[in-house]
């Protein structure tokens, strides 16, 4: 009987916990999945399969993008010095964006023995959301370079995205810019019709040339009215 207490108390735990953890559920989901490789090398054709793994970190509207291998896709007929083997590849951007990323990473730390599947340190990159949604991250082509050889691992079988991330673009995906010309365009509303209900402001200018204009025909008045009297003197 003793037992039944605490199962009950987890149980409405769980069940009040349940939305708290579904209101702080993450904005990206990863997997681990198995990608199908077929290489080309300077010795011929191969293939291999690694699982990948591939994760993000936002920092400040970005995001660093790493990739990782959990298995050798390659090997060499020769030993490979520390330092001899340059890695990078791409990731196929999906969903709401496009194109594709590119990541890199160190050379190979250690000496790797001949015929012997090649690891390959962890690749990253940054990415930069240029759309607003859900964006999913596939393993793209794997190239290695050593030796003065290339060689390139291209993905097969369509393998599913690693990584889905809920990115949001720089100004919210283009809503900033269209608010503010919105607001620009109220604006200039608003002064056109300030400009057009209001009457004409006179300056310095326009004052003088009225004064003139009134003094002028005071003056033309006034000489009207003296030849006037002059006339009528002169008819007496």
């Amino acid at each position: 009987m003793s037992y039944r207490k605490p199962t009950a108390v987890l149980a409405t735990a769980a069940a009040l916990a349940g939305p708290a953890v579904w209101m702080a559920a993450p904005v990206a989901s990863a997997q681990v999945v198995d990608v199908n490789y077929a290489c080309k090398t300077p010795i011929g054709d191969k293939s291999a399969v690694s699982p990948i793994d591939i994760k993000g970190v936002e920092s400040g509207g970005t995001y660093k993008i790493t990739m990782s291998w959990q298995k050798g896709v390659s090997s060499s007929p020769v030993e490979l010095g520390k330092g001899a083997m340059n890695p990078s590849a791409t990731i196929k951007l999906g969903g709401a964006d496009n194109g594709t990323l590119n990541v890199s990473g160190p050379a190979n730390q250690e000496a790797i023995p001949a015929d012997t599947p090649i690891k390959i340190n962890d690749l990253s990159g940054t990415y930069t959301p240029k759309k607003t949604g859900k964006v999913t991250f596939t393993a793209g082509v794997l190239t290695i370079k050593a030796l003065g050889t290339t060689t390139t691992c291209t993905p097969t079988k369509s393998p599913p995205p690693s990584l889905t991330l809920d990115v949001t673009a720089e100004g919210g995906g283009g809503r900033r810019q269209a608010a503010e010309r919105r607001t620009t365009a109220a604006a200039r509303r608003r002064r056109r019709r300030r400009a057009g209900g209001a009457l004409p402001r006179t300056g310095p200018e326009d004052s003088a040339i009225a004064l003139a204009t009134l003094g002028g025909t005071a003056l033309l008045a006034g000489a009207a009215g003296t030849l006037w009297l002059t006339r009528r003197n002169q008819t007496r």
